[in-house]
């Protein structure tokens, strides 16, 4: 595309000549002369200060902010003064790109947690339903048989958009997109069109420094995706859920309600009745109660209440799109989420999870279900170095519901491993909760194996699907799956050797 058109210049403005372009960068290492630097200032650098790498680089087109930014030498040089880039980096993409989110179903799911399994329970029905169906998310981003590893949950605005249409050329029909709060308030998914948006929950979380300040700032980021879509889906037993409500109804097609509770009192669209939750998985019927019909009963082989939650959710968007109940439920019921209470085999007369909970609500959650099986809970976690997390919070947390917690080592980044170990045992500290300090990850899973008892439900939290674990100065390969099988053997030997 002519640099002309995508801007809109007069040939005054070009009087050097007209550009072809056919990308759009943040960062200036990537220009060529077919760019166009899009100038944003953000919380660590100001990328005015790096367009004479861009210049080098061959770009000569250049979306600004600071009109007074100093500006080397290069007099074909074109500078386009926006109030904002980062809120028009988006919907300068959707014009160079084609706008390829208006020739998808683009569905955007947004809560604290849910997020990842609701997005993988509706790709799977997808997938059962005989639809191509790509994915963007925290694991993967999954495009046609490709599946990338995800660098963050909701990539930056250019990236979406070349996603998207690297998608299209794929076949695909639909996307499912993992919007978080950062990437609506940092407008990365600016210029979308998303035929769909789902609502999980809110609870504290992302709140502090080059987050957001305080909850209602955090709702008011999530709130930011209902006037941007068709369609809306909100988990109406959630406190936020009003915000979400408000923001959907001012222009909305059609917003959808749905609860878990039965009171009929409750205004809401869809529930689930006859709930049964089993170790390895949940059932229960979907009621649409404005007809007071059982559409279908479903079985996710996902334990914990928040399956029911996450399904019913997956369910919904589904249905309205269109798909038949029998694929939805053939797609819930054959479906695998890495690191979601995902069960490891010892072999042994105990049990081995691992699952991504990495905050408060999710560390409770996921020990509460195991509570229903389990003779004893062992839960075995830290917290991600240079990320705003309650670490405290999280430790009275364990303690509280946990038998027995092992505090270790997550993703310590430039951050003092031992250190973060000691603001979880600050909280942890607050309870009459056993727990032991064992800041090497690996040797505290050894631990946990080496002293398991008979009936134990031993839960690994915190990296999930993660196969690496990131220090100050180096990342090590680190899949607990092996480390779990690791330590099995370990303990074969003791015994024997005993």
């Amino acid at each position: 595309m002519k640099l002309k058109n995508l801007f809109n210049l007069t040939d005054e403005q070009l009087k050097y000549g007209d550009i072809d372009i056919d990308n759009i960068q943040i960062d200036s290492r990537k220009c060529n002369a077919n760019s166009i630097f899009v100038c944003i200032k953000g919380y660590v650098t100001d990328g005015h200060k790096y367009i004479p790498q861009a210049i080098a680089n061959g770009t000569r087109a250049f979306l600004i902010q600071d009109t007074d930014c100093v500006r080397p030498a290069c007099p074909d040089a074109v500078y386009a003064p926006v109030l904002d880039t980062r809120s028009a980096i988006g919907p300068l993409c959707t014009i160079l790109y084609g706008d390829p989110s208006a020739k998808l179903s683009l569905i955007g799911i947004t809560g604290t947690k849910g997020k990842t399994t609701t997005s993988y329970l509706l790709r799977s029905i997808y997938t059962h339903a005989g639809i191509q169906c790509g994915l963007i998310g925290t694991m993967f981003n999954i495009i046609g048989e490709n599946k990338i590893p995800a660098v963050r949950t909701t990539p930056e605005a250019c990236d979406i958009q070349q996603m998207l249409c690297q998608m299209l050329e794929c076949d695909s029909k639909a996307c499912i997109m993992e919007v978080s709060s950062q990437g609506l308030a940092l407008s990365r998914v600016g210029g979308l069109k998303f035929k769909t948006a789902a609502f999980t929950n809110l609870s504290p979380d992302h709140i502090g420094e080059n987050e957001h300040a305080n909850m209602e700032e955090y709702a008011d980021a999530k709130a930011k995706l209902f006037t941007m879509c068709k369609n809306a889906i909100i988990n109406v037993d959630n406190s936020y859920s009003s915000k979400m409500i408000e923001s959907a109804r001012k222009s909305k097609e059609k917003v959808v309600i749905y609860t878990l509770s039965t009171d009929i009192d409750k205004c809401a669209d869809f529930t689930a009745i006859n709930i049964q939750k089993h170790p390895d998985r949940v059932e229960y019927d979907v009621l649409k109660r404005d007809e007071g019909t059982v559409l279908s009963h479903v079985t996710v082989p996902i334990p914990g209440l928040f399956t029911v939650y996450n399904s019913l959710t997956a369910f919904i968007a589904a249905y309205i799109e269109g798909i038949d109940t029998d694929s939805i439920c053939r797609g819930l019921a054959d479906v695998f989420v890495p690191g979601k209470a995902e069960t490891v085999p010892t072999g042994r007369d105990f049990s081995v999870l691992i699952d991504y909970a990495h905050n408060p609500d999710s560390i409770a959650n996921i020990i509460d279900t195991v509570k229903e099986y389990a003779k004893r809970t062992v839960i075995l976690f830290g917290c991600g170095g240079d990320r705003n997390r309650p670490r405290a919070l999280m430790g009275k947390t364990a303690g509280e519901h946990a038998d027995f917690t092992i505090i270790t080592s997550d993703n310590p980044r430039s951050e003092d491993p031992l250190s973060i170990c000691r603001d979880i045992e600050e909280g942890i500290k607050e309870t009459n909760g056993k727990y032991i300090c064992i800041v090497d990850r690996r040797q505290a899973i050894e631990y946990a194996i080496c002293n398991a008892q008979p009936g134990d439900v031993i839960i690994l939290a915190g990296k999930g699907h993660e196969t690496e674990q990131i220090f100050k100065d180096h990342t090590i390969h680190f899949d607990e799956r092996q480390v779990v099988a690791q330590a099995l053997e370990k303990r074969k030997i003791n015994e024997d050797n005993a």
